[in-house]
């Protein structure tokens, strides 16, 4: 008997379950079976999934597979119609334990019906199952899972379900025991994160969640936050970035365009001005911080005016991460039925924003030279500073430890130590 054969596409939310769904399938005795976790943001996320699963199933002749996350949960039938494909299972199905004990029967390919995909929209709690230890020297804790809100662009919240959240107490004491394992550093995660606790009594905070975890867990040394919505920054999220050392002076945001037009047309909730006195007040706050931030190119209607605002956004947000994302209409969205513009016209401006990006990213790194940092190595000579900027060693450091090291110089996209 073979252990199961995983495959992750997409974000790191869907790397999380993926470790979640290997305990599921041994403890259900699965063998044999190759898994595909997808990720439905782009088109082009949809047709990698599609090419991962021929290859795997060149390389796995014979054994079964099945296909489950966000494009299994909102194209099922895409993927039932593959003849490589098994099983098509939803995003909540994937966390139950009783859908991978009738996985492991001998005779899969024939047993039950090939989807098995509900209503995610009618999930109301977290998935419990927890794990301890995502991450060889960072662990990554789900807190919160779905979206409550309708970006004009975006399939997640039809492939995640709405909004709902971990309690604090749940959370606390998996970060606890994390601490226990050696862990020196956790990341909260989420798909909307800045929504975290809406669904629970009292209506709790971000920055409640995040101000009782340092407090309680006092020998964790380095609490960080994923992906958050700038405009749903709480006050006490804001205290913990100017008082909380532990908390790491990196936010990656949600912004997706710099154009008041363009941000209104894909239905967010903040505009191009909320951004900016965002970013400048949480580095009036924590002079340190860095930002990564998600920049959507040549969305419906954009013209090069408006494009322009999305670039100028970099400066004057002062961002140094940046992901850019070529706009990919995606079927069922609003966005969709949006007068288009061309591929190439996108594709074009894809690559400037990431050119842009890249010389935001250099200017960071050149102002790091010659300034001590406390790098967790991730590796023997690779590791990152507070702000998450990758710096690589010239001798061998302790793996899994954080260690002050000076900086001496750079390369295109890391520091050297």
């Amino acid at each position: 008997m073979n252990a199961p054969v995983f495959a992750t596409l997409g974000c790191r939310l869907n790397a999380y379950e993926t470790e979640a769904m290997k305990e599921l399938a041994e403890g259900a005795g699965l063998s044999n079976a190759v898994i595909v976790n997808t990720c439905a943001v782009t088109a082009e996320a949809v047709r990698k999934a599609k090419q991962e699963i021929r290859r795997l199933s060149r390389e796995n002749p014979g054994a079964p597979i099945i296909v489950t996350g966000c494009a299994a949960q909102t194209e099922p039938e895409t993927f039932a119609a593959m003849a490589e494909v098994t099983r098509v299972i939803g995003n909540h199905e994937k966390m139950q334990a009783e859908t991978w004990s009738g996985l492991a029967v001998p005779d899969l390919i024939g047993s039950t019906e090939k989807v098995q995909v509900d209503d995610i929209m009618s999930v109301r709690e977290t998935a419990g199952h927890l794990i301890d230890g995502f991450g060889r020297h960072r662990a990554y804790v789900q807190v919160q899972n779905g979206c409550d809100h309708r970006c004009t662009f975006c399939i997640i919240p039809y492939g995640r379900g709405n909004s709902r959240s971990v309690p604090a107490g749940v959370v606390v004491e998996q970060i606890k025991r994390l601490v226990d394992k050696g862990f020196l550093e956790v990341v909260l995660t989420g798909v909307d994160l800045t929504s975290w606790g809406a669904d629970l009594p009292g209506e709790p905070r971000l920055g409640d969640l995040v101000m009782r975890i340092l407090r309680l867990v006092p020998d964790l040394p380095r609490l960080r936050i994923s992906s958050i919505d700038s405009i749903e920054a709480d006050d006490n999220l804001m205290l913990a970035i100017a008082t909380e050392p532990r908390l790491m002076p990196h936010l990656h945001l949600s912004l997706q365009a710099g154009d008041d037009m363009i941000l209104k047309r894909m239905k967010r909730r903040h505009l191009r001005d909320d951004a900016i006195a965002f970013c400048q007040e949480a580095r009036r706050l924590r002079p340190d911080i860095v930002f990564g931030a998600d920049i959507i190119a040549g969305f419906p209607t954009e013209t090069e005016e408006m494009f322009a605002n999305s670039i100028r956004l970099i400066t004057d947000c002062d961002l140094t991460f940046l992901h850019v994302f070529p706009f990919s209409p995606r079927k069922g969205t609003p966005a969709a039925r949006m007068p288009q513009l061309k591929g190439p016209e996108i594709k074009s401006r894809a690559a400037r924003l990431r050119a842009e990006g890249d010389a935001a990213l250099v200017r960071h790194l050149a102002a790091q030279e010659g300034v001590t940092h406390q790098i967790l190595m991730e590796s023997a000579r690779m590791g990152r500073t507070a702000q998450f900027t990758e710096v690589d060693f010239a001798a061998d450091q302790p793996e899994g430890q954080i260690v002050s090291a000076r900086i001496t110089g750079r390369n295109e996209t890391r520091l050297k130590a």
